[in-house]
């Protein structure tokens, strides 16, 4: 039972207030709820991630486990606090300036503990800006800029130029358009968006068993005993079809589970009614009988010794992935040296610091979701086949959404918020809480995976066989994307002209997996790393130099049999690691053969590669841009910002090709009624793809605003105050109002889409996958105490040939992320669905985990990139674990196979490791 609500006064921002709540109610929700001060952001509600991190008394807490009565007459800062007289501080301008906010959901608690650091140590040392943001997690950044930027405020740095000219916003280090909302407060997450008008709250009841069938009873009790109950949803009360998935068949994950759930955490109904009422009902007052039925582990699955949960999925396998080329089996046999390896992964959680929320509400005949999502019109489709309309009765307009990394390509609480909203007509709100958001959610496939790879006696790859299993859990997701997409990347950034390689995705009652940075690709990166560093040492040739040997080429033919005509930068990342790979393998000998103590070093190389956009099949996007009659340039973007920059980066793009300054521009972006389809954002796909959607708008409407003004092709366009064209000596004043305004009030609008050339592959995965690829190449420098199989990332040196780099800010940021998601992957991170549920016992890299980042960009241009780009999303990840596995080898002479690589396992590893 809570207190009764009494009342409290303190100082927030330098100004009086006072809340009337229970005194134990939490800081966080009195400065949200109570005084709108939503920039202090909630990503767990128990001290963990330290989102909600404000200064109280000039000393930064987490707000979430401070109760308002200890707040009594003093005082609070938030990050509304602290620009002043409309100017941003020094602190917040050099988070713009080094790119240290990317989603921005941990930028106003990371910005509360720099402030509370600067002010106690104005000048501070890296160590010291180490220990003051410790508190705080980021999954974006790699927490690299930020340290950065608060040691640049200790130096009173100068300001970046923000405003590149006309024509040259294309590789220049502009500042995120979006950049100020994120380092003020100001930005909408979907936990802050309401609607306007009173709702009601929104709770799943998920089952607690990972395989159960179960019976929801009578109702009418649990409406008694909680009057502000207003509905308890169930499957029967779906006015469509109850399932959806990603892909326009087989849709089999329900809205709500009907009589059998396949996984813990699964929403059983949905109860829905007044705030505190929904609180107080705990999930044992519904009332569900249920009767657990036995679970289907992987193992079960891979042996075929269960029943299968899906009719379309006998022996539980959802589906299988191919690529076969020449003969890999004889190849093997005759080969000189050989190399074989069995390599396991466990689930990966995402761990967004925002976890799930918004909400809809009908308006009239349509629904509209206020959401966190990366692909608002995969969403729009699958809640119009939930809710039985047509596609355009469905409005989606994302929130800004903090942090997916492909988890937010799933659906989550949009359709049970919209089935609500549509049958209650009232709008409905859902926050999912962290553990919610972890149970319920997809992971990174757990893999288990067998390869073997042969060369001959220079050295020169010969043949490569592959097999991986991936366990997609209880509904497909993305599943059939990974199996059919590793397959294609399992030989790695090579030649081999023998390759054989198969894939299956299958079921168990596990968390589904979906899609999580690289689709799999990591995963199968772990296994052809190992198996060049094993070739290399049997062959006798430096491990970096037999990559480059083998090296995929301009020129080479892949073994899907596509032709890379252009762009293929791996060479060049490789002789740009080759100096430092030399010393620091150098120094790492020297160090272990004069090691007294546990502590040894290791230094590994690792490449990637990775198809930009969808694997053999249609992946367009199309952007507007707009010109209205007073001169205001829109354009109207799709493509969804989840913090890998990508509201900027279509802007610098489409404002080159107009021809204006980018801060001409403003921008329209993801509402699904204003702007085109522009594809989900995954698959490193939207720089590449929608970039030259932008490009092309840009380009369409300085042809139709050159066209009204008879002007040339080389006339300029200046927009200061009003809209000239000069050409030559001849000056244009377009007479705009006499032409009619559309829906959105422009005049002229360009049109662009750009749908990347590939082919459908055959029974053998022959075709062209992909437009184009980016590779990579990463070294890592790790330190294991062999003692205690602890191991410490000590410094990360990537060379990524991203194409072009628009942004070389953004681009190294989403490197840097990558980098610490994948250090993760190999060091720390493995779910277990039931057991760590939480950012306390799930672990993610803090930012003393993150070493030095030396980044070194590649520009080998695409030509049917825009501007030349490519994409870094997703390759900044891939190399890195491999990277670091290697590593680990080199300090130890032992080879991790199972990722990751925890103490324990190192620690086991080095002990069996023979004489």
């Amino acid at each position: 039972m809570r207190s009764p609500a009494t009342r409290h006064r303190f100082a927030v921002n330098g100004r009086a207030v006072e809340a009337h709540v229970a005194p134990e109610t939490r800081l966080a929700d009195v400065l949200r709820d109570s005084l709108a001060l939503t920039g202090t952001k909630i990503g767990c509600n128990a001290g963990d991630c330290g989102a909600c991190t404000v200064l109280l008394d000039g000393r930064q807490v987490c707000a979430c486990l401070v109760p308002v009565a200890q707040v009594e007459a003093r005082t609070v800062e938030t990050v509304e606090g602290l620009a002043r007289d409309g100017r941003l501080a020094p602190l917040q301008r050099a988070f713009l300036d080094h790119g240290a906010a990317q989603c921005g959901i941990c930028t106003p608690g990371m910005l509360m503990a720099a402030a509370d650091l600067l002010a106690r140590i104005p000048r501070p040392s890296e160590a010291e800006v180490l220990d003051g943001l410790g508190g705080v997690l980021c999954r974006c950044t790699g927490y690299r800029t930020i340290v950065e930027a608060v040691l640049s405020v200790g130096r009173s740095e100068a300001p970046v130029d923000e405003a590149p000219p006309a024509g040259r916003a294309v590789g220049a280090r502009f500042r995120k358009t979006d950049g100020v909302p994120k380092v003020t407060g100001a930005d909408l997450f979907g936990a802050d968006a309401l609607p306007d008008t009173a709702w009601l709250t929104l709770r799943a009841v998920r089952s607690p068993h990972p395989h159960a069938a179960f019976r929801i009873g009578e109702l009418a009790p649990l409406h008694a005993r909680f009057p502000g109950l207003v509905a308890v949803l169930t499957a029967r009360d779906v006015p469509g079809q109850n399932l959806f998935g990603i892909y326009p068949t087989d849709k089999d994950q329900p809205v709500f589970a009907d009589g059998i759930a396949r996984m813990r955490g699964e929403a059983v109904c949905a109860l829905v009614g007044e705030t505190e009422a929904i609180a107080a009902i705990r999930d044992e007052d519904v009332p569900i009988t249920w009767e657990p039925l036995p679970p289907v582990t992987f193992d079960d699955a891979l042996a075929g010794s269960v029943r299968d949960l899906h009719e379309h999925a006998p022996g539980n396998v959802l589906c299988r992935g191919r690529v076969v080329c020449g003969d890999a089996e004889a190849a093997l046999t005759a080969a000189p040296h050989r190399a074989e390896i069995a390599v396991e992964t466990g689930f990966v959680e995402h761990a967004y610091i925002e976890p799930e929320a918004g909400y809809a509400r009908r308006v009239g005949d349509r629904i509209e979701i206020v959401a966190c999502t990366q692909t608002p019109y995969m969403d729009r489709d699958e809640l119009a086949l939930i809710l039985g309309v047509a596609p355009a009765q469905v409005r989606v307009v994302p929130t800004a959404t903090g942090g997916g990394f492909g988890g937010k390509l799933d659906l989550s609480l949009q359709p049970m918020i919209a089935v609500a909203a549509w049958t209650l007509g009232r709008p409905v709100r859902a926050v999912y809480t962290r553990p919610e958001s972890m149970a319920s959610t997809t992971k990174r496939h757990p893999a288990r995976i067998t390869a073997e790879a042969a060369c001959d006696a220079e050295g020169r790859l010969l043949a490569y066989s592959f097999h991986g299993d991936f366990n997609t859990g209880a509904y497909a997701s993305w599943g059939p994307t990974v199996a059919n997409r590793v397959p294609v990347h399992a030989m790695g950034p090579y030649r081999v002209a023998n390759v054989r390689a198969t894939s299956t995705a299958i079921h168990t009652t596990d968390t589904p997996a979906g899609a999580f940075r690289g689709f799999g690709v990591p995963q199968a990166a772990i296994a052809h790393e190992a198996l060049m560093d094993a070739l290399a040492d049997r062959a006798g040739i430096d491990r970096l130099e037999f990559r480059a040997l083998n090296a995929l080429r301009v020129g080479d033919t892949t073994a899907t049999g596509q032709l890379l005509e252009h762009s293929a930068g791996l060479v060049a990342c490789l002789d740009a690691l080759r100096p430092r790979w030399r010393s620091l393998r150098a120094e790492a000998e020297a160090f272990n053969r004069a090691a007294r103590g546990p502590l040894r070093l290791g230094v590994g190389v690792a490449c990637m590669w990775y198809g930009i956009g969808n694997t053999s099949m249609s992946n367009p996007s199309e952007m507007t841009m707009g010109l209205a009659a007073d001169g205001t340039i829109t354009l109207y973007s799709g493509a969804v910002d989840i913090g890998q920059g990508s509201n900027t980066i279509m802007v610098q793009i489409a404002v080159d090709a107009l021809g204006v300054p980018a801060t001409a521009v403003r921008l329209v972006h993801g509402d699904t009624d204003r702007t085109r389809d522009a594809g989900k954002t995954s698959a490193s796909r939207q720089t590449f793809v929608s970039g030259n959607a932008a490009r092309l708008a840009g380009t369409d409407l300085r042809r139709r605003l050159l066209a009204l003004t008879n002007a040339g092709p080389n006339a300029s366009i200046e927009t200061d105050g009003s809209l000239i064209l000069r050409d030559g000596e001849r000056v244009a004043r377009p007479d705009l109002a006499r032409l009619a305004p559309d829906a959105n009030g422009d005049v002229l609008v360009g049109e662009g889409r750009f749908d990347p050339p590939t082919t459908a592959l055959d029974a053998d995965g022959r075709g062209v996958p992909y437009a184009t690829y980016g590779f990579a190449a990463q070294l890592a420098e790790v330190e294991v105490d062999v003692d205690l199989g602890t191991v410490r990332a000590t410094r990360i040196v990537a060379a990524h040939d991203v194409g072009r780099a628009i942004n070389p800010t953004q681009v190294e940021g989403q490197i840097h992320g990558g980098i610490a998601q994948g250090l993760g992957l190999a060091l720390m991170e493995e779910f277990f669905p039931g057991r760590n549920e939480n950012l306390h016992d799930y672990l993610i890299p803090t930012i003393g985990d993150v070493p030095p980042i030396e980044t070194i960009l590649i520009e080998d241009p695409e030509p049917l990139g825009p501007y030349g780009a490519k994409g870094v999303g997703e390759p900044a990840l891939i190399a890195t674990a491999p990277a670091i596995l290697g590593a680990i080898e080199h300090a130890t002479g032992v080879r991790l196979t199972r990722a990751p690589a925890t103490p324990d396992r190192v620690r086991t590893a080095i002990l069996a490791k023979p004489e």
